[in-house]
């Protein structure tokens, strides 16, 4: 094994796996800022229910994990992003290299200014995937993600997965392969590296609305109906947003979708469905330890949508149902409505 260390900043379910991970094959210190978490970690040797592997060192300074790493793996909510990379940047240099795991979109509004403003305005000026709030806030030029199937629990019980790690340089999809690649996790490659974090970002709008169809007790073809139609919404989004389709029918597309559309272990999915069985969405939120990413991201891309004049009728109808301008069951109605005749129109 190598001596050099790689860095994983946030501590989260899904950061704390790949921390596990990548301790397989090098060194990592695992960066938190809470200090009960902290104190548990090197105490217990446990996070958010998995065991820490021997490799793995925790941390508590954002300038330690810089000083002593070169490739450095930041997995934080898309909400606090910016501010990490603010915190983050002085320490930084352009030998660096960046993967990050994050699947949201960060929104640049007036000060003041919340995404629930009816005020609030979305173009591709204030709305920035990671990579470009990375390149926004530092000097790192070597700047990659990953996106896929990724279901942090299944991945922390050793069970196969891949995922996809996106780059326009060859170098950091390399390295993201070696460092993470093992005998249940296989590592793909992509040059697009905008039009795979779309695909990260935009299938939590479908994955919710998965939820919501099982939570009304629909079976696998009202299932497969939103997931393929779901695709169809996606492709043309991200179009709009900077991808290209090939992004959107791989591993990180269509595989990501699948996974998250199907699974209780999808915080996505698992919103749907408890809006389906009538709680109020400020209680789910508040009930969750981790963040729902699917939530503002309907919020900011129904608006984008509505800013640019396309249509994006899954995501709008979601919208309204988060607003709570119409149930679930509604939803539904409304959708199974609209109509259309051309399947795909888009190759």
């Amino acid at each position: 094994m190598s001596d050099k260390k790689v860095g994983v900043i946030g501590a989260g379910s899904f950061g704390t796996v790949v921390a596990n991970l990548l301790a397989q094959n090098v060194k990592v210190k695992l960066y938190a800022r809470s200090d009960e978490k902290i104190a548990n970690m090197r105490v217990n040797r446990e996070n958010a229910g998995y065991q820490l592997h021997e490799n793995i060192e925790v941390c508590d300074n954002l300038q330690e994990v810089a000083s002593e790493c070169e490739t450095l793996f930041p997995v934080v909510p898309s909400s606090g992003f910016r501010k990490m990379m603010r915190d983050l940047a002085p320490f930084l240099h352009p030998y660096h290299t960046m993967i990050h795991g994050t699947k949201g979109l960060d929104v640049s509004l007036p000060k003041g200014m919340s995404i629930d403003d009816p005020e609030a305005y979305f173009t591709r000026e204030n709305v920035k995937t990671m990579s470009e709030v990375i390149r926004d806030e530092s000097v790192v030029v070597r700047i990659g993600c990953l996106a896929g199937p990724n279901l942090a629990r299944e991945i922390g019980n050793n069970q196969p997965a891949a995922t996809v790690v996106a780059s326009s340089f060859d170098s950091v999809i390399k390295e993201g392969q070696n460092l993470l690649r093992s005998e249940y996790f296989q590592v793909y490659g992509n040059k697009d590296l905008i039009g795979i974090e779309l695909t990260g970002v935009l299938k939590n709008i479908i994955a919710l609305a998965s939820g919501a169809l099982s939570g009304l007790g629909f079976g696998e073809n009202a299932r497969a109906m939103l997931i393929s139609r779901g695709l169809v919404e996606m492709i043309y989004l991200g179009r709009e947003l900077g991808g290209n389709l090939q992004a959107f029918i791989g591993l990180a597309g269509v595989g990501d979708l699948v996974a998250t559309s199907s699974s209780k272990y999808s915080r996505n999915f698992t919103v749907g469905y408890r809006l389906a069985q009538g709680e109020r969405l400020p209680d789910i939120i508040a009930s969750m330890n981790e963040v729902a990413e699917g939530v503002n991201t309907i919020k900011i891309v129904k608006k984008f949508a509505e800013h640019y004049g396309f249509r994006a009728p899954i995501t709008e109808t979601l919208y309204k149902v988060l607003m709570g301008n119409m149930t679930v069951k509604d939803a539904l109605t409304y959708l199974m409505k609209i109509p259309l005749n051309v399947d795909i129109d888009f190759i």
